[in-house]
């Protein structure tokens, strides 16, 4: 996978995530799974979900939970084990997974990498970012380094990223106090303050790019004859 296809998605749920109700807005990790369950031919133990996803069981838990409890996802026993629980995709679910593809998609800008796919490519997208998991001090980082500019304006990642500013605002504090990102004011005296990589942001940034560029986007399959 590329960056650019990368930073366009993320970006892109981002901006759509902000425009869903509260109560029914899903992580990207949570609609990661629910991509993935959409293209699963059965169900999925939970356990291989969070190998997925890297992630520990209490995490993976509160994730299923919660859309569990939204209606969907549906859990049951495993046939050979009942202590594996395993989950598929409900109708729900898939009308869910549908709708917040097209959104997303919808959201790319002309010209932007993956501004010309299909919501069901971006379905795949997701599924195979679902197993990379990235804070927003990650996206920050990313965002700056595939940006054509040395710095960036904190409304300028704001807008690279599709967060809000608060959420930027507190990770370029955080990456700024691990020595990561450097701050400086604009030499105009408008307070504006601007954001750049160090060294070390840079080699941290680039391991990013790295495992960014491993994940395999699934590919339709071709009808046999």
């Amino acid at each position: 996978m590329d960056l650019k296809e990368f930073m366009s998605v993320r970006r892109a749920y981002n901006t759509v995530r902000q425009m869903v109700e509260a109560k029914d807005r899903l992580t990207f990790e949570e609609f990661a799974i629910l991509c993935r369950l959409s293209e699963a031919e059965e169900p999925i133990k939970t356990s291989a979900i969070a190998e997925y996803q890297g992630a520990l069981r209490p995490t993976m838990t509160h994730r299923t939970n919660h859309l569990s409890g939204l209606g969907l996802i549906e859990r049951a026993e495993g046939e050979v084990d009942r202590r594996n629980v395993v989950c598929s995709i409900s109708e729900a679910g898939r009308e869910r997974v549908a709708e917040l593809a097209s959104l997303t998609r919808a959201q790319i800008p002309t010209g932007k990498a993956l501004s010309r796919t299909s919501p069901e490519r971006i379905v795949k997208y997701a599924d195979a970012m679902g197993a990379l998991f990235c804070k927003a001090g990650d996206l920050v980082l990313l965002g700056l380094y595939a940006a054509e500019a040395d710095a960036l304006t904190i409304m300028q990642i704001v807008d690279a990223l599709g967060l809000l500013q608060p959420t930027v605002s507190m990770s370029v504090a955080s990456l700024g106090e691990r020595g990561l990102v450097e701050r400086s004011h604009e030499a105009d005296g408008s307070h504006t303050t601007s954001v750049s990589l160090t060294p070390e942001g840079v080699e941290c940034a680039k391991e990013l790019a790295e495992k960014i560029e491993a994940l395999v986007v699934r590919r339709k399959l071709r009808a046999t004859s």
